[in-house]
């Protein structure tokens, strides 16, 4: 397996498909994390002949610092907040906010991205929930505990790329966890990638599509 940085998001989904291959013709449902993982989502549910969908979860960001998760907020509304958060100056008020402002672009999101068809139900599936890297691991966590409920056969937690505190925060939420590498000194998911594109609504439309 090469190291890091990863081309882009292509590469490295093909490279956790080689790690994903027992889950191949095995009517696997891939939910991809929007927006940045759809295309990596397109290109692992192809290679196992799985179908693909998204789950829809926001994260929290710190006041006054959007990029930093303390939390993250699924689509039934249900929010998970950080230990850390009250230390980031969050607030009761400020987390209910965030909680409305985000759950508002979920809402859009699922809009935009069921226009052609409804959501794909999970229950006694085999799940491969996939995001292009876990800074705090706050989102994907949300993410899990959503699948969760709604009783995959087996709930499986994809990614290229994790710091070493967000594998632990998962690690529970999943019945696997595929990690490609996990480095020491952890920046933004961004800095493991050479090429790291917006991704734009209409991408993830496409790779639904």
């Amino acid at each position: 397996m090469r190291g890091l940085p990863f081309f882009d998001r292509i590469e490295a989904a093909r490279l956790l498909v080689e790690r994903l291959g027992a889950y191949r013709d095995a009517h696997a449902l891939v939910l991809a994390i929007p927006r940045g993982a759809a295309p990596m989502g397109r290109v692992i549910a192809d290679a196992l002949h799985a179908e693909l969908d998204v789950v829809l979860v926001r994260k929290l960001g710190a006041p006054g610092n959007p990029e930093l998760a303390i939390g993250a907020v699924d689509e039934s509304g249900t929010v998970h907040v950080a230990e850390y958060a009250a230390t980031t100056g969050a607030d009761h008020s400020y987390l209910g906010h965030e909680r409305a402002r985000q759950l508002q672009r979920i809402r859009e999101q699922r809009r935009r991205y069921s226009r052609e068809r409804a959501p794909i139900d999970p229950a006694g599936r085999v799940v491969i929930v996939v995001d292009d890297g876990l800074a705090t691991g706050e989102t994907m966590a949300a993410a899990l505990a959503a699948v969760r409920r709604q009783a995959p056969a087996r709930l499986v937690c994809a990614v290229p790329v994790a710091s070493g505190d967000a594998l632990a925060r998962v690690r529970s939420l999943a019945d696997e966890v595929v990690c490609l590498h996990v480095p020491p000194h952890f920046g933004g998911v961004g800095a493991f990638y050479l090429r790291f594109d917006q991704v734009e609504d209409e991408d993830v439309v496409a790779a639904l599509r």
